[in-house]
């Protein structure tokens, strides 16, 4: 299990991509589908149509890397939605997301930050 501090933003793909894209791929795919900066520190979920098997984007400082994940039974959850704007979740989320967990995406799971 790879663990990420409380405060890294997660933000996943509103729509289903082919998971055969590599760095170049996905690396586009942040800055014009999601209007993000790749190199932000952030990470970037992306899911395939048939929802059993997604890839991590992120930026560690010296490099772009990719983690994957494939099911082999059952499906994770659907985090696509109608207005196409990307769904922000958090490393918790994304944490359950990878392990298999339906309900993320469908309800709050994590409070929201504290402001002062």
């Amino acid at each position: 299990m790879i663990t990420w501090p409380r405060t890294v933003r997660v933000f996943a793909c509103p729509r289903p991509i082919d998971l055969r894209k590599g760095y170049d791929g996905l690396f586009s795919l942040v800055k014009h589908a999601l209007g993000h900066e790749p190199l932000s520190g952030d990470l970037f979920l992306f899911v395939n149509a048939r929802r059993c098997g997604c890839k991590v984007l992120l930026w560690d400082g010296t490099g772009l890397c990719i983690f994957m994940k494939r099911l082999e039974r059952g499906r994770f959850a659907t985090l696509w939605r109608e207005d196409g704007q990307p769904l922000q979740l958090t490393a918790s989320e994304l944490a359950l997301f990878i392990e298999g967990c339906v309900l993320v995406g469908r309800q709050a799971l994590s409070p929201r930050a504290i402001s002062v």
